[in-house]
């Protein structure tokens, strides 16, 4: 931890219901050793912003309908421009009642809306950060995407001297520090290696603008789905996450369309499952969260994301 004392508190107000611990299951199935951790119901991990380090911790607030965030080290001077950031990374913008009443209609959602009415989709930290792991995540488990992701960041990282917690010890490796890693027997496929170095690449020249709200979001689907290596599921999880896109559909998810072919098994292909969600716009990222909890709830792990 950095040793100076600063600090700033802040509360991030939230429209009830609100489904705290399956956020933060999800953030912690996912989370890149070193990196960020979920530990007793607190989301922590390093950040950096506008050059200034230190350290963010969010929890639940007890009593009222809020998330309460820490920031410890020179990152806390940037307290006040950090609230938008953090509140779309946990989907506090989100008007769940608007939500169900729309989708609660569909007898598939009804009850999955009544099992978990505060769902939100969560964002990223990163947009670069979430873009790598989902290509590393590309047809293995989220279990395998972990382990790999976590390499990454020892091979091509940047440890922070002097940090007092161990779990979030490590900076996110750097658009250009990646490009030029050696990626040798990292656990993937030649030309899954190629496609991450070529979008780290990429993003390190400023071809493909991942953090940049001020491009178009259609703009940034097309230019990332262009990189090789690329297809519209990696963009299109992306966008639900990363870009806050309430609408995107990440159509060739297995357990999507295995949720889908379940309900109705004359759905086998994919465009009439496309045709079938059609239905759930303009919410079809919260569809595939709810498929996705319906699974996690059942098998109490992180299939699916």
């Amino acid at each position: 931890m950095p040793s100076e004392k600063q600090s700033a508190i802040r509360e991030l107000p939230f429209k009830p219901p609100f489904e705290w611990e399956r956020l933060l299951r999800f953030f912690g199935g996912r989370s890149t050793a070193g990196v960020e951790a979920v530990e007793n119901g607190v989301y922590l991990r390093a950040i950096e912003w506008h050059g200034d380090a230190g350290t963010l911790a969010v929890s639940r607030h007890a009593e009222d309908n809020a998330l309460i965030v820490l920031l410890e080290g020179k990152v806390s001077r940037h307290a006040d421009e950090l609230i938008g950031p953090l509140s779309r990374m946990f989907g506090l913008d989100a008007d769940p009642k608007s939500i169900r009443r729309h989708l609660a209609a569909d007898p598939w959602l009804a009850p999955l809306l009544k099992t978990a009415p505060g769902l939100r989709v969560p964002g990223a930290w990163s947009a670069f950060e979430l873009i790598v792991r989902t290509i590393v995540g590309q047809q293995v488990s989220v279990k395998a995407a972990t382990t790999i992701v976590g390499r990454l960041v020892e091979r091509a990282g940047e440890r922070i001297e002097h940090h007092a917690h161990e779990a979030t010890s490590w900076r996110f490796p750097a658009p250009d520090a990646l490009a030029a890693a050696d990626l040798t027997a990292i656990g993937m496929p030649g030309k899954r290696v190629a496609a991450l170095q070529g979008f780290a690449h990429a993003v390190a020249i400023g071809d493909v603008p991942v953090d940049a709200p001020e491009v178009d979001l259609a703009d940034r689907r097309k230019t990332l789905l262009a990189l090789p290596g690329i297809g519209p599921w990696t963009v299109e999880y992306v966008a639900m996450r990363a870009w806050r896109d309430a609408d995107a559909w990440p159509a060739s998810d297995l357990v999507l369309m295995q949720a889908m072919t379940g309900r109705d098994p004359a759905l086998l292909k994919l465009a009439h499952q496309r045709a079938r969600a059609e239905a759930w716009r303009p919410w079809r990222a919260y569809v595939a969260m709810h498929l996705w909890n319906e699974i996690a709830d059942r098998t109490r792990n992180n299939r699916g994301g």
